[in-house]
C-alpha cells in the first residue's frame, strides 16, 4: 500500500513538474506552439508539457516490473513525439517509425485474443489499432484541458476495470490518471502551457498497449474502448467527413465537433472539455455494467451510444456546413 501510495504522489508531481518546468523553460528549448488559421488558441504557448506524463510512464513501467516490450516502445515513440515537438516531421516518416515500433510491442508481447482468428491478422489488428489509438488522441487534444481530462477518466475507467484482475495494469493506469490530473492545472482553463505529441501520443499508445495486455475476450475489449468513447466516435465521423470532402487527412483542420463547439460556436474550452469529460465517463460507466451481461448487452450499449453522437453530431456539421 506504502509503494502504490508513492507511486500516486510521484506520478501527480511529476506531470505537475513536468508542465511547469515546460511552461517557463519551453521557448529556451524551441517547444512553442505557433497559432495558425487551423488553431483555436491565438497566441504562443509552450509545448511538450507532456514531458512529465511520459515520465510517470517510464518510472511506474520500470518499478512495476512491466514488460521491457512494452515500455521501451511507447519510450521510444515519445522520445520520438518531444522531437516532433521542436521540429516538423513528416507523417511519412512519423508513421512508419510508429508502425514499427507498435510491431515491436505487439510481437514482443505476445498477447492477444485469438478465438479462431489467424495470429497474424490479430497482430496486423492490434499494431493499427494501437497506432490509431495513439494518433486518434492527438488529434483530439486541440483544446484547453480536453485531452488531460480524458486521460483521468480514461485510465481511471482502465483502473477499476483491470485492478482486482491485473494489478500491475490497473496501478499502472491509475499513475497515467494522475500524471494528467498534475498537468490539468496548467492547461485549464487558461493554457500555459500544451500537453504536445509528447503527452498526447503517448497516452494514445499507452491507453491501447494496456487494452491490449487487459483484454482476454471480445467483451472485455469492446468495454475497455468504450472509456476512451468520444474521441474514437469523434475522430472516426471526422475522418469520414473529411473523405467524403475530398481532403488530404494528414492536414490539419477545425471540422472535429468539439473544435466547431470551441471555435465556430464560441463555447469555453472548459466547458466543451468538460462536457467530454462527462460524456466519456457516462458511456464507461454503462459499458462497465452492461459487460456483466455478455457482449450482446455491451455493443448495444455502444451502438445506441454511436447512435446519439452521430445525431448531435450531424446537427452541429449542418450548421456549419
Amino acid at each position: 500500500m506504502g509503494c502504490e501510495l508513492a507511486l500516486g504522489l510521484l506520478a501527480i508531481g511529476l506531470g505537475t513538474f513536468g508542465a511547469f518546468v515546460i511552461g517557463r523553460f519551453g521557448g529556451r528549448l524551441g517547444l512553442i506552439d505557433q497559432p495558425n488559421i487551423r488553431s483555436s488558441h491565438s497566441r504562443e504557448t509552450p509545448k511538450g508539457g507532456g514531458v512529465g506524463i511520459a515520465s510517470t510512464f517510464l518510472l511506474t513501467a520500470v518499478v512495476l516490473d512491466m514488460p521491457i516490450a512494452l515500455w521501451l516502445p511507447l519510450g521510444a515513440v515519445a522520445g520520438l513525439s518531444l522531437r516532433g515537438d521542436q521540429v516538423e516531421i513528416s507523417p511519412k516518416l512519423r508513421l512508419p517509425v510508429q508502425f514499427i515500433l507498435m510491431g515491436i510491442l505487439v510481437i514482443g508481447l505476445g498477447a492477444g485474443i485469438y478465438q479462431g482468428i489467424p495470429r497474424i491478422l490479430m497482430t496486423v489488428f492490434w499494431i493499427v489499432f494501437i497506432v490509431g489509438t495513439a494518433n486518434f488522441f492527438n488529434f483530439m487534444d486541440g483544446i484547453n484541458g480536453i485531452a488531460a481530462i480524458s486521460g483521468v477518466v480514461g485510465f481511471g475507467l482502465l483502473t477499476i476495470e483491470t485492478y482486482k484482475e491485473q494489478p500491475e495494469v490497473g496501478l499502472l493506469a491509475v499513475c497515467m490518471a494522475l500524471a494528467c490530473l498534475g498537468f490539468l492545472p496548467f492547461n485549464l482553463p487558461r493554457a500555459r502551457v500544451f500537453m504536445g505529441d509528447v503527452g498526447s501520443i503517448l497516452l494514445g499508445g499507452v491507453f491501447a498497449g494496456l487494452v491490449f495486455l487487459a483484454s482476454r475476450t471480445v467483451t472485455d475489449f469492446l468495454c475497455m474502448i468504450s472509456f476512451l468513447f468520444p474521441f474514437y466516435a469523434d475522430e472516426l465521423t471526422t475522418m469520414i467527413v473529411r473523405i467524403r470532402a475530398g481532403e488530404n487527412l494528414t492536414q490539419a483542420h477545425r471540422r472535429h465537433i468539439y473544435q466547431l463547439l470551441a471555435n465556430e460556436r464560441q463555447i469555453p474550452h472548459w466547458k466543451v472539455s468538460a462536457g467530454y469529460g462527462l460524456f466519456q465517463l457516462l458511456v464507461g460507466i454503462s459499458a462497465l455494467i452492461s459487460k456483466k451481461f455478455g457482449i450482446i448487452a455491451v455493443l448495444t450499449v455502444l451502438a445506441i451510444w454511436s447512435a446519439l453522437f452521430i445525431t448531435g453530431s450531424y446537427y452541429v456539421r449542418r450548421e456549419h456546413y
